[in-house]
């Protein structure tokens, strides 16, 4: 599979002309959320960048957020594979970075949206879980111009992802509700009910490696995850960003439009 992911990822090299890496991509930012086309609000982009901050000083994982004027001809994947790599988001070798790229729709052109995911995040978000996302958490709020709720909800879902709070096939099992995105109070417990699944499995095993009982493990876990928020609740403390550390990406990733 990552041989398939290599050569993919060559043969769409081939066609990407040189001049695109050379001239067209933004130059790497000391920023994790980047729009260059007031698509956002200052206080919208703060609060993206407080909780992405957070998690990739918790979690060493980044998931980027790039809002471009243009992709100055060329598809949503190119630009996305091409950009992530530009600017190295996740980290060298782990290769665990996302990025989200969006092209506002205007009167001449439609919406793109494209989520990119490196090599080490294609197990915990992969091509069909990637546009399930953008089909459930995106495009419906998008559509409705609610911008930042729609890149607020699909870095809550791939952070809960990354983080383990449910897997790939929970989340498919929960929004495969006629292949539409279903609606938010059901999806809440149904992510609150995983996740406390999650969180007793990693307790039992704590609690045998580390011969505590189980309901002290689980207190501690509660505990861990309180820290780390939930439901994207990055949106304070975050401290300051290092920067993209060098990360490549696989080819993997869908979008879509509006």
């Amino acid at each position: 599979m990552i041989m398939i992911k290599k050569i993919k990822y060559i043969l769409l090299l081939a066609i990407i002309p040189i001049n695109l890496f050379a001239q067209n991509y933004p130059d790497k930012p000391n920023r994790i959320v980047n729009d260059y086309a007031n698509f956002l609000t200052i206080q919208e982009q703060n609060a993206l960048e407080n909780k992405l901050v957070m998690f990739s000083n918790q979690t060493s994982s980044q998931i980027a957020i790039a809002v471009v004027k243009s992709l100055d001809g060329y598809d949503p994947a190119s630009y996305a594979f091409g950009l992530g790599e530009h600017w190295g988001v996740g980290q060298k070798g782990k290769n665990n970075g996302i990025l989200i790229l969006v092209k506002p729709k205007y009167s001449n052109s439609k919406g793109e949206v494209f989520i990119a995911t490196g090599y080490g995040m294609e197990g915990a978000v992969p091509d069909a879980i990637a546009k399930r996302i953008v089909n459930n958490e995106i495009l419906p709020y998008f559509k409705q111009g609610m911008y930042y709720k729609g890149l607020d909800e699909v870095t809550n879902r791939i952070i809960e992802l990354t983080r383990g709070e449910y897997t790939a096939d929970e989340y498919k099992k929960a929004t495969s509700s006629s292949g539409s995105a279903i609606p938010g109070i059901i999806f809440f417990l149904i992510v609150v009910i995983f996740s406390f699944i999650g969180r007793a499995r990693r307790a039992r095993h704590y609690a045998v490696g580390h011969n505590v009982p189980f309901w002290i493990a689980m207190g501690m876990m509660s505990s861990n995850r309180s820290h780390g928020g939930s439901f994207g609740n990055f949106s304070s403390g975050g401290g300051s960003f290092g920067g993209f550390g060098g990360g490549s990406f696989g080819g993997g990733g869908a979008g879509g439009s509006w």
